[in-house]
């Protein structure tokens, strides 16, 4: 290789946006080309929706919404002029009176390109086909003299849906020498095996080098993990950025015999549930500095999920940006004070305890002339829960600070969620965890928190806490816990039914106990009107309770756990192609 070999620089901008904030996304864009151009980049490339922020969802049908972004473009590009770095930014776009998913170039002062997305992701967490269009199949653009194609993170996802243009195909036969895909693929556990193998695919198919750009951050219930990479035509790992960090890379390639290649940093990604705990704490960050909460508060109950929480917040937050409270009524166990205690001078945060006998007298007191003659059953019992979401609400109504809410995936699933507010408040880090992961997670942060996390080192969870039977520290005098399978059996039934949404007689012919299926299902079922009131929370899974699993509250049906009806195909008349085109036209 010689220094007369052709080379592009290429800056590589991993980086956290605000939906909505474009002035605020166009000054971070600005800062990371000032920096590119100190790397002597000839290109600086985004995100997805970069400007607007990813993703907008309903916001970008809004026309004031769309000339902001539009305007915003249109400024960055005018700065290009300058002769620094060229630009490949994400941003909505009209042209034709149509809504597009776009990527504009940027390069001499003026909007030198635009690519639209063609494939619309409309599963799970995606419903771009409500307010984007499907955009024409184009050809590559060319950056100071090479052919670059511009797939847009579902444009490389050919598997998904039958009716996809292959878009990469189409680039590789038009020139391309390098494919740069602008994502906003957002965290699941594993997920990046995923995407590797998805991009690998590509490459073997094009034998084109590949970009893959991610973004990082938290937004509402999704968090992007960023982990972006970049891969060589023969499939070798070129690059590797981290995850949950942002991350401004500037890569020197050099086109060889063999084409385009780099040599990048390759950092090390946590996986399984190192990455689920590291996108919580982003989760929980990122929802609480990009909405302006002052702080958290939170329920300290002395059992297990309220520690984890407590944990999460202060290493996503700092100490100081953390408040606990323990609202002891006649019930609570004195090891749950002490251990409620130890946990708090282990994570460093404030901590108070508030006796809610007085309040929770006076609500029975309130209600005794409503009650009288009817028999004292659970809803007296839950006057303690209620009211200790009453007082955190109150206390975060006057200090600004925002309810964090402790109720775990398993007990959220069966409606059991109620204990120190777990139904109330702002925002969930474990909405979307296990309780069976509850306790892992509590264990590995002990051992391990993730980069950048700022609680301190070491056993920060008590460990008579994570030892402690889960029984112990449950719904306070509710007995029908006592009727549930152990968490193992219930979080194993559960991802059957929530994730997977396998039949019962499937289930049960895996040597689960039918009665106890059917319980579970009934219970995850008549439990959806509550799961409805419930705070956003971060997402893990394949299927969270929110954005990606939508069922009715009113619903009558019931799987019975019994074979299921094989169709009978003798009973229909199919068209035949003749008749059915006569028919249409």
């Amino acid at each position: 290789m010689t220094d007369t070999a052709p080379r592009l620089t290429i800056t590589l901008a991993q980086l956290n946006p605000i939906v909505g904030d474009i002035a605020g996304n166009a000054a971070k864009a600005r800062a990371a080309r000032k920096q590119a151009a100190a790397d002597g980049a000839d290109l600086i490339v985004f995100p997805e929706l970069f400007v607007s922020g990813y993703p907008p969802e309903d916001l970008v049908l809004k026309p004031a919404f769309q000339a902001a972004c539009r305007a915003a473009v249109e400024e960055l590009a005018r700065e290009t002029a300058d002769g620094g770095p060229a630009m490949l930014i994400g941003s909505p776009w009209i042209d034709g009176g149509q809504l597009y998913n776009a990527c504009a170039l940027l390069d001499g002062g003026r909007i030198a390109a635009i690519r639209y997305k063609v494939n619309l992701p409309n599963y799970g967490v995606f419903d771009e086909k409500r307010v984007f269009s499907r955009g024409p199949v184009s050809g590559p653009v060319t950056i100071r003299g090479v052919r670059v194609g511009v797939p847009i993170c579902e444009d490389i996802w050919l598997e998904e849906s039958p009716d996809y243009e292959n878009v990469v195909e189409c680039l590789a036969e038009t020139g391309a020498e390098l494919l740069i895909v602008p994502n906003g693929s957002p965290y699941a556990r594993n997920k990046g095996d995923l995407r590797l193998s998805v991009a690998v695919a590509r490459v073997t198919e094009s034998d084109l080098p590949l970009i893959y750009l991610n973004q990082i951050g938290g937004q509402d219930e999704l968090v992007f993990d960023g982990a972006s990479f970049v891969l060589h035509a023969d499939r070798t790992l070129a690059a590797q950025l981290p995850a949950f960090a942002e991350s401004i890379t500037t890569l020197t390639w050099h086109k060889a015999a063999d084409g385009w290649r780099c040599e990048g940093p390759i950092a090390q990604i946590p996986e399984g549930d190192e990455g689920d705990y590291a996108a919580c704490v982003l989760g929980l960050r990122d929802y609480v500095r990009k909405n302006g909460f002052l702080g958290v508060l939170l329920g300290i109950s002395g059992g297990i999920d309220s520690a984890l929480c407590a944990a999460i917040a202060v290493d996503a937050l700092g100490a100081d940006k953390v408040r606990g409270v323990m609202l002891p009524f006649r019930y609570t166990a004195q090891v749950s004070l002490d251990d409620a205690a130890r946990l708090t001078t282990a994570l460093g945060f404030r901590y108070e305890v508030l006796p809610i006998a007085q309040a929770v007298e006076g609500f029975e007191s309130i209600l005794a002339k409503p009650f009288e003659g009817l028999e004292r059953d659970i809803t007296e019992e839950n006057l303690q829960a209620r009211t200790r979401g009453t007082l955190l609400m109150a206390i975060s109504n006057k200090t600004g600070a925002m309810v964090v809410t402790t109720g775990n995936k398993s007990e959220m699933s069966v409606g059991y969620a109620t204990l120190y507010g777990d139904m109330n408040g702002g925002y969930n880090p474990i909405k979307d965890i296990y309780k069976t992961e509850v306790f892992r997670l509590s264990s590995l942060r002990n051992r391990w928190k993730p980069d950048g996390a700022l609680g301190p080192d070491g056993e920060v969870i008590p460990e008579s806490i994570i030892i402690r039977p889960p029984t112990a520290e449950l719904r306070e005098n509710q007995t029908d816990q006592d009727s549930l399978p152990p968490y193992d059996v219930l979080d194993a039934i559960l991802e059957r039914l929530v994730e997977r949404e396998e039949p019962l007689a499937s289930i049960v012919a895996e040597g689960f106990d039918k009665d106890t299926v059917l319980r579970i299902d009934r219970l995850l079922n008549i439990a959806e009107y509550k799961r409805r009131q419930a705070a956003p929370g971060v997402k893990v899974t394949r299927k969270n309770f929110g954005r990606d699993r939508r069922y009715p509250i009113t619903n009558r049906f019931r799987d019975k756990a019994e074979p299921m009806a094989t169709p009978d195909e003798t009973l229909l008349t199919r068209a035949s192609r003749a008749s059915s085109e006569a028919f249409e036209g």
